[in-house]
């Protein structure tokens, strides 16, 4: 960080206190610059760096007061001590509306002044050093946000990004699961006149429907059985910021009626409150269904479509973008290699040849777990094929644990987290029955063959056939 060199303005049209305040600011080791009229100090606030300006009230041309309104209205960080007569202590006041440091009446000790302009130049110090802060947090989110891709389909979401971005509207990003709806949504809001405010997420598929309404709007103490205290919602957290709602047509139909109101009047009532909460929140929601399919299936209201779908943004699979698969492994290694503190990885061509041949159902995230799983357990600074890809049968696997998981997620998270659904016995027949009903197809109904290729027993298969009411003589 660079130290900003102390630089005083002494403003006053009185050649004795311009003296006095010279000599004091020497003994400090202060270089000082003055101007006798407003006019000129405007000038020069304007166009020098100044670290304070010690202001007379009244002067030639334009008063201490005019130059402190008009500096403010530029956004001047520049502490500004005034200086006053006794009998104007009303502006005074006015002073210290306008945006003063802080004011001293003439004649004033020399003493009392220094502490003052000590006072002023730590504040000064501090807030550059919080400007400082800012801009290095800015950075590491950008950083933490990067969106990886040279590709025309990556280049057209840049390009949408950056036109949507300054605009307050609601927005919807489209995509599978793991192309990176949030970190879109993180890049808007980064790249917006929200930045400086929150951005919240809510994930609608992870909370269960009975919980949604309170975690979106909170609650009141005393709404219902456990509600101890006053619980602040997710709209209102995100505040003069972003709220992103992900997975948004897994949203209840009863719900979504009261965020359409929320967002419609930038206005809501916590559970069990009484009084209106005031918002003003940017709306940016993500699916990975085919929301307007939902709209005509009545599982998604038209109404709330049409109030977020101002903007949509379409997050391309990797798949589609396999050309930039050698970018995104490059920025991976580079991050491990930061987070864990490692030695620096390099990647075989056959190993990239091998994961652009991959057709990556887990998109980006499934390519990131991946490649930090072959970096934690590869002992050769260059990864091979055998580190970073799976055998057939076992990717495989994984590819169908996806599936079923993904299927099963929906049904579970709506369910009562507090009740008792025997999920065991109601699930797992049904993973059951049409595993064995395949291998019966693919065996022509063989039980002995159909037994060897489940890996189970003749008298188990039997069983699990009558249990699960399977017509063999169907597969003959």
């Amino acid at each position: 960080m660079v130290t900003m060199k102390k630089k005083v303005l002494i403003v006053d049209d009185d050649e004795s206190i311009l003296w006095i305040l010279q000599r004091m600011f020497k003994d400090k080791k202060i270089e000082t610059v003055e101007a006798r009229d407003g006019k000129s100090a405007l000038d020069m606030l304007k166009g020098q760096d100044l670290s304070i300006a010690i202001m007379d009230i009244r002067m030639p041309e334009k008063d201490g007061l005019d130059v402190l309104r008009e500096i403010k209205e530029t956004g001047c960080q520049t502490p500004i001590i005034i200086m006053t007569a006794q009998g104007t202590m009303k502006n005074a006041v006015e002073a210290m509306k306008h945006g003063a440091f802080d004011y001293i009446t003439k004649p004033f000790d020399i003493g009392e002044l220094e502490i003052l302009v000590d006072r002023a130049l730590e504040h000064r110090k501090l807030k550059q050093e919080v400007a400082n802060l800012k801009d290095r947090l800015k950075e590491r989110v950008a950083k933490e946000i990067t969106f990886i891709g040279k590709s025309k389909a990556v280049q057209d979401v840049f390009k949408t990004v950056g036109r949507i971005a300054p605009k307050d509207v609601p927005v919807i990003i489209q995509g599978e699961s793991g192309t990176g709806k949030e970190l879109v949504a993180k890049l808007i809001h980064t790249n917006s006149p929200r930045n400086e405010g929150p951005f919240i997420a809510v994930n609608s598929a992870a909370i269960p429907r009975e919980l949604m309404e309170s975690e979106l709007f909170g609650y009141e103490k005393g709404a219902f059985t456990g509600a101890i205290e006053t619980r602040l919602g997710k709209f209102e957290l995100a505040n003069n910021g972003t709220l992103f709602l992900d997975e948004i047509g897994d949203m209840a139909l009863d719900l979504q009626s009261k965020l359409l109101r929320a967002i419609q009047g930038q206005e809501f009532y916590r559970v069990g409150g009484k009084q209106p909460i005031q918002v003003d929140v940017r709306i940016i929601a993500a699916t990975n269904q085919d929301i307007e399919k939902a709209v005509e299936e009545k599982k998604f209201r038209e109404d709330l479509l049409y109030r977020l779908n101002v903007v949509t943004i379409k997050l391309p699979p990797l798949r589609s973008r396999k050309e930039d698969i050698p970018l995104l492994v490059e920025y991976f290694l580079q991050k491990f290699q930061e987070e864990m503190g490692i030695e620096p990885r390099t990647i075989s061509p056959n190993a990239t040849n091998a994961l652009k041949s991959y057709s990556w159902p887990g998109n980006v995230r499934q390519l990131e777990n991946i490649l930090r799983r072959a970096v934690l357990l590869s002992p050769n600074p260059m990864l091979t094929p055998d580190d970073v890809s799976l055998p057939r049968e076992r990717r495989n696997r994984e590819s169908l644990e996806d599936i079923i998981s993904s299927r099963l997620e929906g049904y579970i998270n709506s369910i009562d987290a507090s009740g008792k659904h025997e999920l065991y016995d109601t699930i797992v027949p049904f993973m059951e029955r049409p595993l064995i009903k395949l291998v019966l197809k693919k065996t022509g109904g063989n039980q002995v063959k159909t037994a060897e290729i489940l890996g189970i027993n003749r008298n188990t298969l039997r069983k699990k056939i009558k249990e699960l009411g399977i017509k063999v003589e169907e597969f003959s």
